[in-house]
């Protein structure tokens, strides 16, 4: 058989499922990623000599194809978040960003060096790929598309968190690569990390996102589609938004995720009540829908070919704390006193495609020990998000009842 028709037939099939799932799982208390991770499964099961899907015999194929769909993810995050941003206004999500984060890291690379004998460098590496909660498999929790009015408080702070965290993860995780290239003392280090890993990237990623974000804006609103041809390409700039905000910040040294989102929240924030946000996030999510499908199969067949070999039981147990201990706990200490719904906040905090990207990067661009190891735990932290929270997510976001009034700071 050729493996050429079989690849079409199976991205035919995911592509498909983008279509059918969302009528067949609606109001049932299973994802989507589920279905794709078993497919994913159960087709590199087969005897059809499939190659593996093995990221870390594919590092820079891993590191770009979940590279592209974190991306693609974040501007579809940005683009349906209602709330104008504010200090107060965002007071969950800098919160999450400024206590629950840190801590989350802390306390997995703790896990990493203490139950499963993790160097140093490696277990802040584990701690950093495992911190940013994830756009991409988040649909359930995450706010209604643009115009639905504001969303509760659980769903925008997710949304929002899922949204910053992404590229605030990069700090910690070229914090790793320098303990492993230059050595774990601080002197070798702190300095630089602070002013450009800590510093500049993220000013960077901030300054061009806006920038680029409200130019975009102001052409799309200002010219709006009038042509069959341009009708027909309506919401594509949601795309080229993505692609050239992350490229130009690459260039520019800055953070690209962080750059991404921050544009998706410009282009939002432009016009707001232009009818035109809709298409822009529609096509937003198809394209996401799409690359997530793939991705997802894919991280099924690593699981058929594998990528749980190296997991011990400590590893495990580790995976299983990561997901259910480390960020429940550390999303309630991020929120003590605020806001009431904070238990299924902290609760949610979904692992997937963000980790990978992180881990095959942190993996390509310097070299740490027991790598396999620490694929399998993240690998298995993401699994076991994707089945706890793709099978709670449906129940307890209809447990919480009527939204939850947004909060009325006006700054």
């Amino acid at each position: 058989m050729s493996l050429y028709e079989i690849a079409l037939v199976i991205v035919g099939v995911a592509v498909l499922g983008t279509v059918a799932l969302p009528r067949l799982l609606d109001n049932r208390p299973v994802s989507f990623p589920i279905v794709y991770v078993a497919f994913g499964i159960l087709v590199f099961s087969l005897p059809l000599e499939l190659p593996a899907p093995d990221p870390l015999a594919h590092g820079t194929i891993a590191e770009h194809l979940t590279e592209i769909g974190v991306i693609v993810a974040l501007m579809g995050a940005g683009l349906k978040i209602d709330r104008p941003p504010g200090v107060k206004r965002w007071k969950t999500t800098w919160r999450l960003l400024g206590i629950t984060m840190p801590l989350t890291i802390a306390a997995a690379a703790v896990l990493g060096w203490w139950a499963v004998g993790l160097s140093i460098p490696t277990a802040v590496l584990l701690g950093a790929v495992i911190a940013p909660t994830d756009p991409v498999l988040a649909a359930d929790v995450q706010v209604d598309p643009p115009q639905k009015g504001e969303s509760d408080e659980v769903r925008f702070a997710l949304t929002s968190e899922a949204g910053l965290n992404d590229g605030l993860a990069f700090p910690f995780t070229y914090l790793a690569i320098a303990m492993a290239t230059a050595g774990v003392g601080p002197d070798n280090w702190l300095l630089e990390w602070l002013a450009v890993d800590v510093g500049y990237k993220i000013v960077v990623g901030v300054a061009v996102g806006w920038v680029f974000g409200y130019a975009l804006a102001k052409f799309v609103f200002q010219y709006p589609a009038s042509t069959r041809l341009a009708k027909a390409m309506g919401g594509a700039e949601a795309l080229a938004a993505t692609l050239i905000a992350y490229g130009l910040t690459e260039l520019a040294g800055g953070y690209g995720f962080i750059a991404v989102f921050v544009a998706a929240v410009a282009i939002r924030g432009f016009e707001r009540d232009h009818e035109y946000h809709q298409e822009l996030h529609d096509f937003a999510e198809v394209v996401e829908r799409l690359v997530v499908a793939v991705l997802l199969v894919l991280f099924g067949g690593a699981i058929a070919t594998g990528l749980f070999a190296p997991l011990t039981w400590q590893a495990a147990l580790v995976g299983l704390a990561l997901v259910l201990l480390v960020r429940p706990v550390a999303g309630l200490l991020g929120l003590v006193g605020y806001p009431p719904e904070r238990n299924a906040i902290a609760f949610f905090g979904i692992r997937g495609i963000g980790s990978f990207y992180y881990l095959a990067y942190g993996v390509n661009n310097a070299e740490f020990d027991n790598s396999g190891i620490v694929w399998s735990i993240v690998g298995f932290a993401v699994l076991v998000s994707i089945v706890v929270h793709g099978v709670t997510a449906a129940p307890v976001m209809s447990d919480l009842g009527q939204e939850v009034p947004a909060p009325e700071a006006t700054e």
